[in-house]
């Protein structure tokens, strides 16, 4: 999901004004980022409450932290390194020690959007896909979820990634494909039952 609300020049007067500690600034900051917040930390850590909570945080942490930002980055990418950071840390505390036929996961992804028949029963079954598919995300390994979230939910490239995350492109599609792999092979076994 790119991110590309109002002009950089406009975001830029936001956190001009929000360093002068102008709440309403920083407020309209946090209007426009706070859904893709939620939804990144929600993919993370698989709860609607958890994930409203550590974008709060995101946004009580960027704030303190807003004198630190350079602007090496857009403001965006920031956002999404203090969000991943908060989950991580979520993900350590909470779940310690997470660490067949393949199916293409693309297909299980973009099940939702195919729109061929809007049946009840085809919407049921697509909901019933994507709920397996979110069960099935939550169940990889912290990194792995991670970068397949940011790559195939969020949409970002490898070089947003790595501005994100801090870790190389290399690592970063490595970890892309093994979460793949493992979501393959947990979603073979669910279409075998």
């Amino acid at each position: 999901m790119q991110i590309n609300h109002g002009g950089s020049d406009d975001e830029a007067k936001l956190i001009a004004r929000s360093l002068k500690q102008d709440s309403d600034a920083f407020g309209q900051l946090v209007d426009r980022y706070a859904t893709v917040i939620v939804n990144l930390a929600y993919r993370m850590v698989g709860d609607r409450t958890e994930a409203e909570d550590l974008a709060q945080e995101t946004f009580v942490a960027a704030f303190k932290a807003l004198p630190r930002f350079r602007a090496e980055s857009k403001f965006s990418t920031w956002l999404y390194r203090i969000a991943a950071n908060k989950c991580k840390d979520w993900l350590r505390a909470k779940r310690p020690g997470q660490g067949g036929q393949d199916v293409d996961v693309d297909e299980v992804l973009d099940a939702g959007v195919a729109a061929e028949e809007r049946t009840p029963e085809r919407l049921l079954s697509q909901q019933q896909v994507a709920e397996q598919l979110d069960r099935a995300i939550q169940r990889l390994p912290p990194l792995y979820r991670e970068a397949f979230v940011l790559k195939h939910v969020e949409g970002l490239s490898y070089e947003e990634m790595q501005e994100i995350v801090g870790v190389n492109a290399d690592t970063l599609k490595m970890r892309v494909y093994k979460g793949r792999l493992q979501l393959s092979r947990e979603l073979a076994e669910l279409k075998e039952a």
